[in-house]
């Protein structure tokens, strides 16, 4: 036998082997139903892995041997999704969902039930898996939903995410949406394996998934016995996208990839309030965690047609399974200040296991609730943690309340830099008054908020290293971050100069950045995200918010007195003005022509969309008239100022024909749009 037809055989044996192991392995880890013993496997295996190094030319990014895990990364790179990785809102009672489902009907005009597909909320990671030809090239985080961190070397470690699609015809590019998690059993193995090494035990098994997908060396990942399970769909190109969502799964299913057995479709709120009992009475006995279910409108039509709000789809929403409770002591009370400057007070606790992770402290969220719960020093009380939300203090237990139990006094000045604490009458808050150039809390705390996620973005200062540059007095501000030096930062403790060129990498990354992430970095009360963007979007440039009165930023959309009153109280607060210019000084800046000033020609107009359109969707129907200035409603009332009906428009066409509200069709209002006249 020659060569070149030695090479040929071994190709072909190799093409052979890596068939077998992928079909063994969907079987083992996607379908739970092993066909060959461990052993047989471990022998097929090998014998791919020492062909391939006898051909190296011949190894693929998909082959089974490229789960093993490879060299340490530097770091994650970033990710920019194609299509936002929403949140979806929450709903905590059976009131919750049969409102959920009245939304829903109201939405589609439709007075039958709703066809709703239903599946489990784990207890991980999201995270998007990108096929181009049917080969996994990428996956990433969820991040703050527009961007995310790759993590494609640690997802290749995990043996139920198919590395190449079951198909001969694959989508050109199919981003698969889903949950990283550990199981029960898996998580149990890692702790006993942390114990006989001496090392720390993981909380629970999303901590232990979280601590594992984000390792720089994968070959650590591909120790820990990581499980998928899709849910969900981004972007898609070269295939159609089935009609209903329990059709996707199942399509997902065809492909390889692991779908959670346990879903269903129903119809009505009654459909899935019968779905959340039946699984909560069997939570326990699965083999991995969930803290709830999630409902979906099936047709996906229908779920175009509902949109979306805010960060989170209408057609969806989480029935969250009650917060889980322990019983424990209160042994002190003190409070914490925040970046506002408001007074929390806080149980410290005698340590106690609550849903998996020991909680040491708990908020009573101000003094009113801890009068009103009567929380008392020494007091036993019921403890309540509900998935990743603060512990919270219920109510104390009245029969263990013993003699010596002693009630909490507010202090009348702050903890950390003396000032007087104040309480508005108007407001159930108490703050330092002494604001964050005098009180180094509210200074911590605004800085940390200035370089967090989804404000500036600033990888490196964390808490820990922002704690050290507020109390060595070597930054004040924000715009004294762009003022550190290489020495000054690899001075400072558990800091290399390798680290501090890192800091010094990313503020200057930094300083591009976006209008609404510059607005609501400045931690200005009451402005979040969305506040930030609607403000950003309705002046254009900042030197146009800087100067607007208090009657412009009320003609902002959600802006109310209180919201605007404060604004203009940090804008036109000269030590606030003078950071916004040293910000600028220092370089921060963004392309202002991104964000044009919106016409406002709809201003005070509202509309209500109903039935499909042509070519427009309901949820870029109504972006299109929120930039103009214009609101959309759900429901047709004498305040409404247009209807736009599409095919099948159901009874708001009818009840704004009795009242009189003028209808108009796509065209027409594509033409109100572009002409304010």
């Amino acid at each position: 036998m020659n060569a070149a037809t030695g090479h040929e055989s071994d190709s072909a044996r190799i093409q052979w082997l890596r068939e077998e192991l992928n079909r063994h392995g969907h079987a083992y880890y996607v379908l739970d139903q092993p066909t060959i013993p461990d052993a047989e496997y471990d022998t097929l295996f090998t014998e791919l892995q020492q062909l391939e190094i006898k051909h190296p030319d011949l190894i693929t990014a998909d082959s089974p041997t490229q789960r093993v895990g490879g060299a340490p990364l530097p770091e994650f790179a970033q990710v920019q999704h194609d299509v936002p990785m929403l949140s979806i809102n929450n709903g905590f009672s059976e009131d919750d969902i049969r409102a959920f489902d009245r939304r829903v009907g109201e939405g589609l005009d439709q007075s039958g039930d709703v066809e709703y597909a239903c599946e489990l909320k784990f207890d991980g990671l999201a995270i998007n898996l990108r096929y181009i030809d049917g080969v996994l090239v990428q996956a990433a985080t969820r991040g703050d939903g527009s961007t995310g961190e790759d993590v494609t070397a640690n997802i290749r470690t995990i043996h139920s995410i198919p590395l190449r699609l079951r198909t001969e015809h694959p989508p050109k590019i199919m981003d698969v949406r889903g949950e990283v998690l550990m199981f029960k059993a898996d998580f149990a193995r890692l702790n006993q394996r942390q114990r006989d090494a001496g090392l720390k035990e993981f909380a629970n098994p999303r901590n232990a998934a979280a601590g594992s997908l984000r390792q720089l060396d994968s070959r650590i990942t591909a120790q820990r016995s990581l499980r998928f399970f899709a849910y969900g769909i981004g972007h898609l190109d070269g295939a159609e996208l089935p009609d209903t969502h329990s059709a996707l799964l199942d399509w997902y299913s065809e492909l390889g990839i692991a779908v959670c057995a346990e879903r269903a479709v129903v119809r009505g709120a009654d459909g899935l309030l019968k779905f959340f009992t039946d699984i909560g009475t069997r939570r326990a006995s699965l083999a991995y965690d969930i803290d709830g279910v999630v409902y979906k409108v099936n047709r996906v039509q229908q779920q175009q047609a509902l949109g979306f709000v805010s960060r989170a789809p209408r057609f969806a929403v989480a029935h969250k399974f009650p917060a889980e409770e322990a019983t424990t002591t209160v042994l002190d009370i003190n409070v914490q200040v925040g970046r506002t400057g408001a007074i929390t007070p806080v149980a410290r606790l005698a340590p106690v296991s609550v849903g998996g992770v020991t909680v040491t402290n708990a908020t009573l969220h101000n003094e009113d609730e801890v009068r009103r719960k009567d929380i008392r020093i020494g007091d036993s009380v019921i403890v309540r943690r509900a998935g990743d939300v603060i512990p919270e203090v219920v109510a104390f237990v009245p029969e263990r309340r013993p003699p010596d139990a002693r009630e909490f006094l507010m202090p009348t000045a702050c903890p950390v830099c003396g000032s007087v604490i104040i309480r508005p009458e108007d407001e159930a808050v108490a703050r330092c008054s002494g604001g964050w150039l005098k009180c180094a809390a509210q200074r911590k705390g605004g800085l940390l908020h200035f370089v967090s996620r989804r404000a500036m973005d600033i990888e490196g200062l964390g808490e820990q290293l922002v704690e050290q540059l507020v109390d060595r007095g070597l930054v004040t501000t924000p715009a004294d971050f762009y003022k550190l030096g290489l020495i000054t930062l690899s001075e400072l403790e558990r800091m290399a100069e390798k680290s501090a060129q890192n800091v010094l990498d990313a503020l200057t990354v930094s300083k591009s950045t976006t209008l609404p992430r510059f607005i609501y970095a400045l931690g200005i009360r009451h402005v979040g995200e969305s506040t930030a963007k609607t403000l950003a979007r309705h002046f254009g440039t900042l030197d146009a918010l800087m100067v607007a009165n208090e009657e412009e930023i009320l003609a902002v959309e959600d802006v109310g007195p209180v919201v605007a009153q404060s604004i203009l109280g940090f804008l036109h607060d000269p030590l606030n003005r003078e950071l916004i210019e040293q910000l600028r000084a220092a370089g921060v800046h963004w392309d202002e022509s991104a964000v044009e000033r919106q016409s406002h020609h709809l201003n005070g107009k509202t509309f209500v969309l109903t039935g499909t359109l042509p070519n427009l969707k309901r949820d870029e129907a109504q972006a299109l008239i929120e930039a103009a200035g214009g609101k959309v409603s759900g429901s047709v009332s004498k305040k409404t100022s247009y209807v736009v009906a599409g095919e099948e428009a159901g009874s708001k066409l009818a009840k704004a024909e009795e009242l009189g509200v003028p209808v108009l069709d796509e065209e027409a209002l594509l033409q109100l749009l572009e002409n304010p006249a």
